[in-house]
């Protein structure tokens, strides 16, 4: 038997280097397609300022419940927010806040990001 049994959890593969710190790569290949998406980005964003009710970031980002539930999922598998619910009174309430590898990934996309308006955000030479 390989050992992997119900209940077993196989180690996470490390994280790949982002291609954009390799020597010779085009900086667009350091987006993580997971950040990059520019709602979730949002929420990244916004959360990294102060952690957010899910009704806040609905309205800030234009969203239905639906599609920021569905983002807010693809954030918490990956790690990079922690989303709990509880209650405001007798209202139930839902908060988002961005985690340390949430701070992490963002901090690299906005890395990324400022690379590309560096080299293409001057005025260019002919």
């Amino acid at each position: 038997m390989s050992g992997a049994g119900p209940g077993s959890q196989s180690p996470r593969a490390p994280a790949p280097t982002p291609s954009a710190a390799i020597p010779g790569t085009h900086p667009t290949n350091g987006l993580d397609d997971t950040v990059h998406q520019r709602h979730r980005l949002g929420i990244l964003t916004i959360t990294a300022e102060a952690g957010a009710e899910f009704g806040y970031l609905r309205g800030a980002l234009g969203l239905t419940p639906g599609n920021l539930s569905r983002h807010l999922t693809v954030l918490e598998e990956a790690g990079l927010v922690k989303v709990e619910k509880g209650y405001k009174g007798r209202r139930p309430r839902t908060w988002v806040r961005i985690t340390g590898s949430g701070r992490a990934a963002l901090a690299a996309e906005l890395a990324t990001l400022t690379e590309l308006v560096r080299r293409h955000g001057g005025p260019q030479a002919d």
